[in-house]
């Protein structure tokens, strides 16, 4: 329950605890189904409190008393998302129920469309709703490249780490904090990267590992090309700024 002040009025929140809830049901579900060990029910709750924290921050800071339909088309993505961080932690590459951790990931990828196709069309996008959208995309790339790394080495974990290198980054050098223009190719990259993912995971097919390497370099090649955009866009603002 987060307290808001809105227009001199105290506004409490109650819905990013509730889908906290929501959280804690959907683990229980899954520990009766399959089985959840300590770890991963640790797991699991820690993610769903930091998304309520996160969640929560978010809407006190963009003084929202509620959320609109597509940010909670992206909270049941997360919920599936905390149930797949669960399941990996539990079993660290040990007997994980393959088959259900893939299925809540492809769901959950599926339902990123959703959450676009419903902002646009009901006229509800927001800051705060595609920052969130992000975030969870974010994190279940990062467990997902942790849970392949099992099978296939600690060097897909670079997949799921980029992202967070590059905010780390961003900290450090301000110049990497200039808002980057709209790119097509760079939303295909980052869903490229979910599907091979799911698809390495499942087992399924064989040389997974070329196709997970090609899905780094393509990454890699992405990253880059922001990064220099954001380095050559800081050299312009410096040479006009010392011509004014």
């Amino acid at each position: 329950m987060i307290t808001l002040q809105h227009t001199g009025t105290p506004v409490v929140v109650r819905e990013p605890a509730a889908w906290a809830v929501a959280q804690v049901l959907l683990l229980g579900l899954v520990g009766a189904t399959t089985g959840l060990g300590l770890l991963g029910w640790a797991a699991g709750i820690a993610y769903g409190f930091a998304t309520w924290a996160f969640l929560g921050y978010g809407m006190q800071r963009h003084r929202t008393r509620s959320l609109g339909p597509a940010d909670r088309v992206t909270l049941a993505r997360g919920l599936m998302v905390g149930a797949v961080t669960a399941l990996v932690a539990d079993r660290a590459g040990q007997d994980v129920p393959v088959a259900l951790v893939v299925t809540l990931a492809a769901v959950a990828l599926s339902l990123d469309w959703v959450d676009g196709q419903v902002a646009r069309r009901t006229g509800t996008s927001t800051a705060l709703g595609a920052r969130f959208d992000m975030e969870v995309d974010a994190f279940l790339i990062l467990v997902l490249s942790a849970y392949v790394a099992l099978h296939l080495g600690p060097w897909v974990l670079a997949i799921g780490l980029m992202r967070y290198v590059f905010v780390a980054a961003s900290w450090r050098y301000r110049w990497m904090n200039a808002p980057l223009p709209a790119s097509y190719a760079r939303k295909v990259v980052a869903a490229v990267q979910g599907i091979i993912l799911v698809v390495a995971a499942s087992g399924l097919l064989p040389f997974a590992g070329v196709l997970v390497g090609l899905a780094l370099a393509s990454l890699v090649w992405s990253f880059g090309r922001d990064v220099l955009w954001l380095w050559n866009n800081a050299a312009v603002r410096v040479r006009e700024s010392r011509h004014a």
